[in-house]
């Protein structure tokens, strides 16, 4: 098995790297899009996260289902008498520009009936991502309906299939992250509103930050299993601290004066319906969370207000300027400086 690029090694782009690790404190956040620059490591750091996390158990099923949660189990699973678990690492999977909606949501196997006359189901790519991360790279390319139905899909925590005779339900609880170039076209401002948090991923302007960058890749292709030891323990901190904010997460109070300030943010900025604040909500949490702190405060959502609304606004006409200084503006007439 191939060595993945260590994720506490990659540099110049922290709004990214902190929004994947709050996905992974929280993964109710709603998914991550990243658009920007090409060959900035977008890829790269998703991948490098799912390796960073801990195995998870999963039952011997085409869904790797979570035999502590038999809520979130397929029929088979909840039928089965016993399970003997396995360990296994977080399903990172990659869903082509050329995908059709069967090979996305699953399909009949046609193989099975013809040759035995049985009417049976073959899972697709939701299945395998269950319980980890479906990746687009060019989301803004693939084809609305399809993000529309993940979308859905990931909203749900649930796959439904009814078609040809079949009538299929499993789980998909799955974090989407979408990646992609906004000079290549753009996402429906509908679609763009519900996924949980949106970054810009830019290429670095400083000399320093290129050189670095170049270096830690270039000691990574020449020796990765010593690249790879070097930053060990760096890994082992940062998976620590995921683990820990999990277990807190839940115990992180929200003060209504922090909620009311959500909430005139959101106002102030005109952003549609509620999915914006309980986004900002739950980020902010999860930043707490991860920074070991017991509730959230004007500072951690001042932090995850652009990641949040950036890709909530709507186009004003009379201002050019850009969503992120839009909200640096508001966070500083409702927050103070």
């Amino acid at each position: 098995m191939s060595l993945r690029y260590p994720f506490s090694a990659i540099s110049g782009q922290d709004e990214l790297l902190q929004a994947l690790l709050l996905t992974a404190v929280d993964p109710l956040i709603g998914g991550l899009l990243a658009f920007g620059d090409r060959g900035t490591g977008k890829s790269t750091a998703v991948r490098a996260l799912a390796a960073l996390l801990p195995e998870i158990r999963a039952n011997p099923c085409a869904y790797h289902c979570d035999p502590d949660s038999p809520s979130a189990q397929c029929d088979a699973c909840r039928k089965a008498d016993t399970h003997k678990p396995r360990k296994m690492p977080i399903p990172v999977v990659d869903l082509p520009l050329g995908a059709t909606e069967d090979r996305v949501l699953g399909s009949l196997n046609l193989e099975r009936a013809l040759s035995h006359g049985e009417k049976s189901f073959e899972p697709g790519l939701l299945a395998q991502a269950n319980r980890g991360y479906l990746y687009i790279d060019e989301v803004n390319l693939l084809e609305d309906h399809i993000v529309d139905l993940l979308l859905d899909v990931a909203a749900s925590g649930e796959n439904v299939v009814e078609r040809e005779g079949l009538s299929v339900r499993h789980p998909a609880r799955i974090v989407l992250v979408g990646s992609g170039n906004p000079e290549e076209g753009e996402l429906r401002p509908q679609l763009l509103d519900r996924f949980g948090l949106s970054v810009e991923v830019r290429t670095p302007t400083e000399v320093a930050a290129w050189v670095e960058i170049v270096k830690r890749r270039d000691a990574f292709e020449r020796d990765p299993e010593g690249f790879t030891a070097q930053w060990a323990r760096q890994e082992d901190q940062t998976r620590r601290r995921i683990v820990k904010a999990r277990k807190a997460l839940n115990g992180v109070e929200v003060p209504d004066s922090e909620l009311e300030r959500a909430a005139t943010l959101c106002i102030h900025l005109k952003t549609d319906g509620l999915r914006g604040q309980l986004t900002l909500m739950r980020a902010a949490r999860a930043l707490a969370a991860f920074e070991g702190a017991r509730r959230v405060t004007g500072d951690h959502l001042k932090r995850m207000a652009a990641p949040s609304l950036r890709h909530r606004l709507r186009r004003n006409p009379l201002d050019e300027t850009g969503s992120t200084a839009r909200i640096t503006r508001a966070v500083t007439e409702v927050f103070g400086a």
